[in-house]
């Protein structure tokens, strides 16, 4: 039996490889010569099935007004979103603060907030309509003679592209922060639509943002040192509730703890999104950042359109050699990448000193956000929309 051959085989059906399966279906004449091999795929199930299979995830996820407008444009946006238009950054312990906001930005919502859960479930079952090639499997590949194989245990496939979008840590820069997040979800007795907070403390920065499925509830990220992270996750609800209120202030009210809470170490790793002649590599197989600002799949997303649009000629005429589209799309990355990249690894190290003239630095730094706008609104657009190149 002759071996299956596509034009691009994406590995990873996460948000970042399944957002790219589906831009390549809208550029290509054959979108079943895209082949998106994941192990497992929520929609072809339904919903029912998915949750009775395995535990919800406890991620929420906050995407920008670019990635906004990617996924609906893919009609993939979820059901359920929490609008995010005023952001409200902080430093515990110090004065000054700076607020950001939509309107001053001109824009409807500086971003959403949305369960990862329900992302997947909306690209996949996009998917179903898109005509791209589902693969369940967990694949291995290799590059011969100019095509790329993909051994799945129980066959094989060729396909003269590959795409690493699997979540594989890159091999490059990598940053150890010695810290981790605990992840949580909590009602406030007094909710402020649509606000989002940040808040950096000498053990990490804490995050509490509007949830999609309740006005009244708020995901929360807490980093700090792994030990303490461990002792937030095993406190009861009382404790946790307490020691939530001490940390982030008076600003929501009191807390109250809903569901299990979650903790996830944190790194940074980088490499390059060129792996060879036949390969790249987009999304969190590309970088993985520290969560402060929520760069991380936004980022990705900023991946995925920019490898469609380089990939749009070549995909009429799959024949051709895909080389200098590909390098093409790695030097234009580049920056958006690296300034991403650097943005989010100092923001949560310099306010994590324990230097009171750094603090102070800090603080002065957020006044003056908060009173010059030709300094804040750089850093916002770029939150906003990424680095355009």
């Amino acid at each position: 039996m002759d071996m299956p051959t596509y034009d691009i085989a994406i590995s990873g059906a996460g948000p970042a490889g399944s957002a790219l399966a589906l831009a390549l279906a809208r550029k290509s004449p054959r979108p079943e010569r895209i082949a998106l091999i994941g192990r497992r795929f929520a929609a072809s199930r339904g919903p029912a099935a998915e949750k009775a299979g395995m535990a919800i995830d406890p991620r929420t996820l906050a995407l920008n007004h670019g990635s906004r407008i990617l996924l609906e444009q893919l009609a993939a946006w979820p059901a359920a979103s929490a609008d995010i238009r005023t952001v409200h950054v902080s430093q515990a312990g110090r004065l000054g603060r700076s607020l950001i906001r939509h309107d001053e930005l001109g824009v409807p919502r500086l971003g959403s907030v949305v369960g990862y859960d329900d992302l997947l479930y909306s690209l996949h079952a996009a998917l179903l309509d898109s005509g791209v090639s589902l693969i369940e499997a967990t694949p291995t590949q290799t590059l011969a003679a100019g095509q790329v194989e993909f051994d799945l245990g129980s066959s094989c496939l060729r396909s003269a592209l590959a795409v690493q979008s699997d979540g594989i840590r890159p091999q490059g820069i990598e940053r150890r922060y010695r810290q981790s997040a605990v992840l949580a979800t909590v009602r406030a007795l007094r909710p402020r639509q649509a606000w989002a907070f940040e808040r950096f403390t000498r053990n990490g920065p804490l995050a509490i943002l509007p949830h999609p499925h309740g006005d009244e509830l708020y995901g929360v990220v807490w980093c700090c040192p792994p030990a303490e992270a461990e002792r937030i996750r095993s406190l009861d609800d009382t404790d946790f509730a307490r020691a939530l209120y001490a940390m982030f202030g008076s600003r929501l009210g009191h807390f109250q703890p809903l569901g299990e809470r979650h903790v996830f170490p944190l790194s940074m790793h980088a490499g390059p999104s060129l792996i060879n002649a036949r390969c790249v590599a987009v999304g969190n197989a590309a970088q993985t950042l520290h969560p402060v600002a929520g760069q991380g799949l936004n980022l990705g997303l900023r991946d995925v359109a920019q490898l469609a649009q380089a990939l749009s000629p070549w995909l009429a005429r799959p024949e051709s050699d895909p080389a200098g589209l590909l390098a093409q799309f790695a030097r234009q990355r580049r920056p958006d990448r690296w300034l991403t990249a650097g943005i989010t690894d100092f923001l949560p190290r310099v306010f994590a000193t324990g230097n009171p003239l750094v603090e102070h630095a800090g603080g002065l730094a957020l006044l003056a956000l908060d009173m010059l706008p030709p300094l804040r609104d750089p850093l916002a657009r770029h939150l906003l929309q990424g680095l355009r190149t």
